[in-house]
């Protein structure tokens, strides 16, 4: 049986592997360009040097997004103690290499990722499709995965049929009308969270960072994933589901559904909120990430 809490804004021994490089992008914004095979990945740290000793929390993009989804809460968090990865998923972002075509292939980058970086264990925080990955993660690699958060997402996601044949025929119209649905009605308002910057703008120009076919390839492995509730049943993790009231992608039902399948899980649901929570609603997201996090 879950738990739900209400959004928070007041309070806010394997191989040693290669040392990535760290290169700057900005002042004071840390990246790491890290080899994975043979592919360049692409990894934001949150304005610190990351630390595979530390407290390691792996942010985990969504479907046509990259790191970018994380701006609100990775310098968050980097700042606060944790040792952040935010990685492009291949094809994505500034990430080399071609889109997986699976969650569970998904699933078996992010371990070698974590591998290859020397991370022995990590809390996971999805979105959306990284909502999947993390459950598939967590299910599969229990001894790897010290806590959930899970992030306007389910056990399912199954892809409306028109949005995946036009991401494959009219990709700059499939960009609009997920940008579009993605968004909850403060957001059309511009309500915003970033003064000056338009959601869907925003959300457009990061989907438009990927390969051509990486959104395609992530509608497909969400439709193709169909073992969501059996994860969800073997976690083990403390786990928080955040949630959003206004969510047309991942619905709220779908959401608390996921929350009462995983044991113990606190679910909390953000009002007013679409589906990309992270920018919407990053004071709430964040305050419940730290405290979460930190107890």
């Amino acid at each position: 049986m879950s738990a739900i809490s209400s959004p928070i804004s007041s309070r806010v021994s394997k191989q040693q592997p290669e040392k990535p490089s760290h290169n700057r992008s900005g002042e004071g914004a840390w990246v790491m360009k890290h080899q994975l095979h043979d592919a360049t990945i692409h990894i934001a740290t949150g304005g610190r040097d990351f630390d595979a000793t530390g407290n390691v929390v792996v942010l985990l993009h969504g479907s046509g997004q990259n790191h970018l989804t994380w701006v609100l809460q990775s310098r968050y968090l980097a700042h606060r103690g944790f040792a952040i990865l935010a990685p492009d998923l291949p094809g994505h972002g500034l990430s080399g290499g071609s889109p997986l075509d699976s969650i569970e292939a998904m699933t078996g980058w992010l371990i070698q990722l974590l591998d290859s970086l020397g991370v022995a264990t990590a809390t996971l925080i999805g979105h959306s499709q990284g909502v999947l990955i993390a459950l598939e993660t967590a299910a599969k690699h229990p001894d790897r995965i010290k806590a959930l958060g899970l992030i306007a997402g389910a056990m399912a996601i199954p892809v409306n049929e028109f949005l995946v044949n036009m991401s494959e025929t009219a990709l700059e119209k499939a960009i609009k009308m997920m940008t579009s649905w993605g968004h909850g009605p403060s957001a059309h308002m511009y309500d915003n969270s970033m003064p000056g910057h338009s959601f869907l703008g925003f959300g457009r120009r990061v989907m438009d960072m990927n390969n051509r076919d990486a959104l395609l390839a992530d509608l497909k492995a969400c439709n193709a994933y169909t073992t969501g509730k059996d994860a969800a049943a073997s976690i083990t993790q403390p786990t928080i589901c955040i949630l959003a009231q206004e969510d047309k992608m991942t619905p709220l039902k779908s959401g608390m559904g996921m929350g009462e399948s995983i044991a113990g899980a606190e679910t909390m649901v953000i009002p007013k909120a679409g589906h990309f929570l992270p920018a919407e609603a990053p004071l709430d997201v964040n305050a419940a990430l730290q405290r979460f996090l930190q107890n």
